[in-house]
């Protein structure tokens, strides 16, 4: 198939999935649909180890939001088939350059449809116009003129048609028609600008040999004033992130017990200051260690200091997780702790990537390259594990367990919940949860989600 049968065919598969439905299992369906057609389409020179990934990861996020349907499981199946339409137009092109080229896409859109030329097959127009002609335009005036002919002649058959009434709502079907051929168009059509391509190579991981000859970034310091300035830098940020370590560690566990609104504040705002603190380490160390200055020869103190700066930046991390964890014994899971741990992880993956860029001597677009792609895992597992119920299933062994605020607040708890009403005999719980689970059976089949119809 060419491109604009692609399009045309997805954008027929939009509306048929999505008229007169909530969105459900209808948007897992396209998808996978879409992720299917793409690895048809994909020209074998670009079906790499990362395109075979992708085509995975993203069946198996729109298995996800047919499933749950909620927010994260969304963003799984965006980002999936954009990483996905990205990877099977160029497969050398940087990651980061998705956003721009996103952007660029959908903005210039409007324009690139109407350069039929670029995605409709050239063909000979007056051919074209004789076979509208001859299929559409004279059948079509023969039978409107022998069909007033004939209704004027008999009311039966006249009513046949005058008293039918077509139950389609045309105005939803058009606005369908226009956002699904609008996505199909962006997907399939994907455009990437000749000057991104030209330079995308600043993006590489590596350093050109070109690059690799140790020179001075600035003009008012030399190479060796630059050197010791570094030197001088990390030794003193060593000596005081030892010490904030210290006090750090003492005020966490050792002061005397607060009230649980003043542990949560004082939680959150030392979370917050831990991973400030690994962001501006990671750009200090960015700021060091850039282009030549990685091949130094006499440099090996400062990569020293440096990687022991990151050593103590884990330390902190290690510290701010265990005082979390201690928060969660103490009030139990939420969203938002978990969101504590999934952000703590992630910093000591940017130390992890910020140590191998030293010790490998890589580039600073290194770093960014491989945060996208943890980004990207962070969001998938997201959308695959349905924390709803774990939390819910963990805080169920607590005394204090909060029944109506996991049942209002928690997404996908109603299992776990109907455990607890069963154990507890709670039958009001039971039945406002039947009602909640009853409701969304009650969908249209492509507006179902899956999770609740495999709740008895």
């Amino acid at each position: 198939m060419k491109t604009h049968h692609y399009i045309f065919l997805t954008t027929a598969l939009f509306v048929g999935l999505f008229y007169d439905q909530d969105m459900g299992l209808n948007l897992g369906i396209l998808g996978i649909i879409y992720t299917i057609l793409n690895f048809f389409k994909t020209p074998e020179r670009n079906k790499t180890r990362t395109f075979y990934i992708l085509t995975v990861t993203s069946i198996l996020s729109g298995i996800a939001f047919a499933w749950y349907g909620d927010f994260p499981s969304f963003l799984a199946v965006a980002t999936s088939l954009l990483l996905l339409a990205y990877k099977s137009r160029n497969r050398k092109m940087k990651i980061l350059f998705l956003i721009p080229v996103f952007i660029t896409n959908v903005l210039t859109s409007i324009c690139r449809i109407f350069m039929f030329d670029k995605w409709l097959p050239q063909r000979n127009v007056p051919g074209m116009w004789q076979k509208i002609m001859a299929f559409v335009l004279i059948p079509f005036i023969l039978i409107s003129a022998f069909f007033g002919i004939y209704a004027v002649g008999s009311d039966h058959f006249a009513a046949l048609f005058t008293e039918y009434e077509l139950d389609l709502n045309l105005w939803q079907i058009f606005c369908l028609s226009i956002l699904g051929f609008f996505i199909a168009f962006n997907f399939w059509n994907y455009a990437i600008e000749k000057l991104i391509y030209k330079n995308h190579y600043y993006l590489d991981n590596d350093f050109q040999k070109n690059a690799q000859e140790p020179k001075a970034t600035y003009s008012f310091l030399d190479l060796d004033a630059e050197r010791m300035s570094g030197i001088v830098s990390f030794f003193c940020l060593n000596i005081l992130l030892v010490f904030f370590i210290i006090t750090y560690n003492y005020e966490q566990f050792y002061e005397v017990s607060k009230t649980p609104v003043q542990l949560s504040e004082e939680t959150h705002e030392r979370v917050n200051a831990v991973i400030m603190s690994i962001i501006m380490a990671i750009l200090v160390i960015m700021f060091y260690f850039k282009s030549g200055f990685n091949f130094d020869p006499k440099a090996k103190l400062l990569k020293i200091l440096a990687k022991v700066w990151i050593v103590l930046n884990a330390v902190l991390i290690l510290s701010a997780a265990a005082k979390n964890y201690e928060y969660i014994v103490s009030y139990a899971f939420t969203y938002k702790r978990l969101g504590v741990f999934a952000f703590l992880i992630l910093s000591l993956v940017g130390l992890g990537l910020t140590f191998i860029k030293i010790q490998r001597q890589k580039r600073n677009a290194f770093l960014f390259n491989s945060m996208v792609w943890y980004f990207y895992g962070t969001i998938l597992i997201c959308s695959y594990i349905n924390w709803g119920g774990f939390i819910t299933s963990q805080n169920m062994k607590r005394k204090d367990f909060a029944v109506n605020y996991h049942f209002g607040s928690i997404n996908f708890s109603e299992k776990s919940l109907m455990k607890y009403a069963d154990e507890k005999n709670d039958q009001k719980l039971k039945r406002d949860l039947q009602n909640k689970i009853k409701a969304e059976k009650s969908k249209t089949f492509l507006s179902k989600i899956i999770y609740y119809q495999t709740i008895k």
